[in-house]
């Protein structure tokens, strides 16, 4: 139940298969395992102890698993950080978790040395290096102006056992994507995220001839947990491909046949639309191989089934789950992804308990809705250096997880809104997504969120925060139109405010928090009630 431990028994199972491919690089599992072993040592010889945390910020590149191995076989604590992030977001994230050294890619160097240039950073992938930044003009030769090459150090230092093995030392620190406040640490053991492999491979049927594309960003909870870790646990292959690309995507399948891609759906549908504009001929990749296909991250719609389902061959899985979980939680298989379009299932996957709940903590039958509660031994320990919101998280055993579903007459769930984004005006609920989705169908409306506003009689009241679309002018009355034979009239928006963009992490999630700040200022036009 120790994460160096399970490389290093796959490793003896299947010393001489692909553990990873990236591009011409290809490492067999006896080769990760002592390129981990001599990453161990390397960080060790950094001055690294068990215990100390080492933030990691690359694509998806064999630097990432490298350093994660390593620094698990050398007692230390991986801190995944998004390569999107800027400077000031890695010197918060940086300075939050303590870290005592980091891995970068050389490409982002500019970016990590002004966010944490107190912090000694070793450098991957030198010869993708940002040439500006390193004061070079030769990629090799910016990666030795960088300083520490990471990739250097693990093939000159010799190999290290490590220290003994504690599966239930800390392992990682996963941070939220801070949609509702700023992100919070997720603190994970070893025998946790080891059980989320187990849990996962069951859910979704993996097996060891395997040969998982891992496209999206490998600093997410899902890729890094569910999917690279259940490659690892099984003897399965994890194609890295550096960024997702639609086209590219399609290609890397094709060529390396790969047999199951986890994506969010817009990853889905992107090949399909980006071909059609560039006259892309999609009968021409090969896509045979493929026989799961895996989404998660927002809701799928029954169009969008039927796009994925008439395209890509195999079995489709919708997935639920968080960081705080590991991130297990539920699943939606093949057989109801057209029939329940849009629903994480009914229950937890294997080894995950799954419930929704009142606001008194009671069972909701079909018909009604809810937040949906979880319980698995794969939950986190609790998040870094904050007790008080560690103890709101939990209930008993129970994970909140803060998402309102509503309950259909056969029991499935359907995510209708966060619980913190749920309006209570005049003391009726109003679901924040139910209104964004009607008002996404208006014309005038390229893109929109809803939140509350303070309102001292009716508790709060609807701001709509909307993006026109080109040449347009939406105003409150006509959005209010529009939604009077859509929505029951307390659900229409009373107020509307214009704007660019709406603000969302680097991760593409929208920070609602930001706009409620905003929606409580006093200068918003006030429509009708």
């Amino acid at each position: 139940m120790h994460l160096a431990a399970m490389l290093e028994s796959t490793a003896r199972k299947f010393p001489t298969k692909e553990a990873l491919v990236h591009g011409a690089r290809r490492l067999t599992f006896r080769e990760l395992d002592d390129a981990a072993r001599r990453a161990a040592a390397a960080f060790r010889d950094a001055g690294v102890r068990p215990g100390d945390r080492v933030a990691v910020m690359t694509f998806n590149t064999p630097g990432f698993v490298i350093a994660a191995f390593g620094l698990w076989r050398a007692g230390a604590v991986l801190v995944p950080v998004n390569h999107k992030l800027q400077a000031p977001e890695v010197a918060r994230l940086v300075t939050h978790c303590g870290a005592v050294l980091g891995v970068a890619d050389a490409a982002l160097a500019a970016t990590v040395r002004a966010g944490a240039p107190g912090v000694r950073w070793l450098w991957t992938e030198a010869d993708g290096a940002d040439t500006d930044s390193a004061d070079s003009t030769d990629g090799a030769a910016a990666g030795a102006a960088l300083g520490d090459d990471f990739d250097a150090l693990v093939a000159t230092t010799p190999p290290w056992e490590g220290v003994p093995f504690d599966h239930d030392a800390i392992a990682e620190i996963l941070y939220t994507s801070g949609t509702t406040a700023a992100p919070k640490g997720c603190l994970h053991t070893h025998r946790g995220v080891a059980t989320v492999a187990t849990y996962v491979t069951a859910a979704v049927g993996l097996r060891a001839d395997d040969r998982f594309l891992l496209a999206m960003p490998i600093w997410h909870a899902s890729p890094l947990n569910n999917w690279l870790l259940s490659m690892v646990f099984l003897g399965g292959t994890t194609v890295l491909l550096r960024e997702y690309h639609p086209i590219e995507f399609l290609r890397t399948v094709a060529a390396e046949r790969t047999t199951a891609f986890f994506g969010a759906p817009i990853a889905y549908v992107a090949p399909l639309q980006v071909a059609r504009a560039q006259g892309v001929d999609l009968a021409s990749f090969d896509l045979s191989s493929a026989r799961l296909w895996l989404a998660g991250g927002a809701p799928v719609g029954a169009e969008t089934v039927r796009q994925i389902a008439a395209f890509y061959p195999g079995e489709f899985h919708q997935v639920y789950g968080m960081s705080e979980m590991g991130p297990v939680g539920t699943t939606l298989g093949p057989a109801h992804q057209e029939l329940k379009a849009g629903s994480i299932g009914h229950a937890g996957m294997p080894g995950v308990d799954a419930r929704v709940v009142d606001l008194d903590g009671r069972d909701v039958d079909p018909g009604g809705t809810g937040e949906i509660w979880l319980r698995s031994d794969t939950r986190m320990v609790g998040y870094l250096d904050d007790d008080e919101a560690t103890r709101s998280a939990f209930v008993g055993d129970w994970y909140r997880s803060g998402d309102v579903v509503r309950v259909d007459e056969d029991g499935f769930w359907f995510i209708v809104d966060r619980l913190k984004d749920v309006i209570i005006t005049g003391g009726e609920n109003v679901y924040s997504q139910e209104v964004e989705e009607a008002l996404r169908a208006h014309p005038e409306v390229a893109d929109v969120a809803v939140v509350g506003r303070p309102h001292p009689d009716w508790g709060e009241t609807i701001v709509a925060f909307v993006v026109a679309s080109p040449g347009t002018q939406p105003t409150l009355e006509s959005v209010r139109a529009y939604l009077a034979d859509r929505l029951a009239h307390y659900k229409a928006p009373r107020h509307l405010v214009l704007v660019e963009a709406l603000p969302r992490n680097p991760s593409g999630k929208l920070t609602k928090h930001v706009l409620r700040r905003r929606a409580a200022q006093d200068d918003l036009v006030t429509g009708p009630l």
